[in-house]
């Protein structure tokens, strides 16, 4: 297909207007090694007609993508369960790839996964226990498979799990599947956590999170030690003065400390330090008390963890976009639903091009009203582009900035409904603009469906 009618046909696929019988018509597309576009595939509130065209469709890579949609209903992607293509199984069974932090997916049926689980492609079950999306509830269940794999998958629902099934997975008789278990059951015993400080490769994460005995906290001076829970109070002393810095900055995340001792410690922090590492508050990004002391707290790394948080309350949302940080902005841009106007056009403005800034201009709080007065002139195309998503831009600027001499301003414009129709029809042909104004929800039903037989794809 000629690069340019697949564009202008990508537009198409995802056109909010598209009549089912232009919808089904383009699913149905399977030519010269063409398949429907992906957008076509993974459109969300696909009508029971498209789904069984897409559930027949003769290309498996129609069906993957299928698979893989995040907006699909789990239990219509569940219906490729069967499919005679063991690819296609294993794209269900891992589920959709995800780019955007704010995009949930709903996790499939627990008895379509058990049926994966058992699946004859090894392809597929490896798929699965890899996925990121499993229920808990499945997840949990793993604990008596005869996988090992499956069993080893299912110490991630530890906390859930019962003790007669959590003592069986500390016994089993695969070694990996008790070292995975003994990780977990470490943080509350010592004497598991002795055993997996004489394994090589057990002993840094046993550090980190297992219950010590002094003697065996005495034994080592790593910065994983800085971290574990249930170091004695004149250890954490010693290891805040180490010279590693590593072990200081560890030390100065400990949970426990007050703000002045916390505080008092010699450490510095990177600009662009995130603070990932900090599992007190990663554990506790729905626990208003967690979100208190980090966002309180003057350590920049507890400030950035916490700002990860969906759940922050009105109050530490306020407190945190005030710090003049830029990881912590970016971070409450990219997943807080309710991040200040004013925070986002930071990120945008500091960031434009990047990833951050996409997030930030996507976040549902980023600015409208206004937009077109005080950016439409700007020197900058990424701000005059700006002004196309402002509710008070007339026609006649959207036709302007369709003509802007910055592409991504030309194809803001392109794709919004206000343009005038002559300028909408003329830029369908125009191959940077196709794309958007294929995507244009004012563009007539006739030019889609031209664009369809331009493109080869039968009626």
């Amino acid at each position: 297909m000629v690069v340019f009618h697949a564009s202008a046909l990508g537009g198409v696929a995802r056109n909010p207007a598209l009549a089912t019988p232009l919808l089904l018509r383009l699913l149905a597309f399977d030519g010269d090694g063409d398949r429907p576009p992906r957008d076509a595939l993974q459109r969300a509130g696909l009508p029971e007609s498209a789904v069984v065209v897409i559930l027949a469709h003769p290309n498996p890579g129609a069906r993957i993508d299928f698979a893989m949609s995040a907006r699909a209903e789990p239990a219509q992607r569940a219906r490729l369960a069967d499919d005679p293509s063991p690819k296609v199984r294993a794209a269900l069974a891992y589920g959709p790839e995800l780019y955007n932090p704010r995009t949930k997916v709903a996790p499939l049926p627990d008895a379509v996964c058990v049926r994966l689980l058992d699946d004859p492609a090894p392809s597929v079950r490896t798929a699965l226990l890899d996925s990121p999306h499993l229920a808990p509830s499945f997840v949990a269940s793993m604990a008596t498979h005869h996988s090992s794999a499956a069993r080893r998958e299912a110490v991630r629902a530890w906390e859930i799990l019962p003790l007669g099934e959590r003592s069986a997975l500390l016994a089993d008789p695969d070694p990996e599947v008790r070292r995975a278990a003994a990780l977990w059951e470490c943080r509350r015993d010592a004497r598991v956590t002795a055993e997996l400080l004489r394994d090589p490769k057990a002993a840094a994460e046993a550090l980190r999170r297992g219950l010590l005995v002094r003697a065996d906290a005495e034994r080592t001076h790593l910065a994983a030690l800085a971290e574990n829970p249930s170091l004695p109070a004149d250890l954490v002393e010693r290891l805040a003065v180490d010279p590693d810095e590593a072990v200081r900055v560890a030390v100065s995340l400990r949970p426990e400390l007050d703000e002045i001792r916390r505080m008092a410690i010699d450490f510095t922090v990177g600009d662009f330090d995130r603070g990932d590492g900090v599992q007190w508050v990663r554990d506790g990004l729905a626990d208003p008390e967690v979100l208190r002391r980090a966002s309180a707290s003057a350590h920049p790394l507890l400030r950035r963890a916490a700002a990860q948080s969906p759940h922050l309350p009105p109050e530490l949302l306020r407190l945190l976009a005030c710090v003049e940080d830029p990881v912590v902005e970016n971070r409450l841009g990219i997943h807080h639903p309710d991040t200040p106007e004013e925070v986002l056009m930071r990120v945008y403005a500091r960031l434009s091009g990047t990833f951050s800034a996409w997030m930030a201009e996507t976040h549902p709080r980023f600015p409208r009203e206004g937009l077109a007065a005080r950016y439409a002139d700007h020197p900058d195309g990424n701000y005059r582009r700006l002004a196309v998503r402002d509710p008070a831009a007339t026609p006649a600027l959207i036709e302007r900035l369709s003509h802007d001499p910055a592409v991504w301003t030309r194809q803001a414009a392109a794709g919004d409904p206000r343009l005038p129709l002559h300028r909408l029809c003329e830029a369908l042909h125009v191959p940077e603009l196709a794309s958007s104004v294929g995507a244009n929800p004012a563009l007539p039903e006739d030019e889609m469906a031209a664009v369809l037989d331009r493109a080869g794809v039968p009626a």
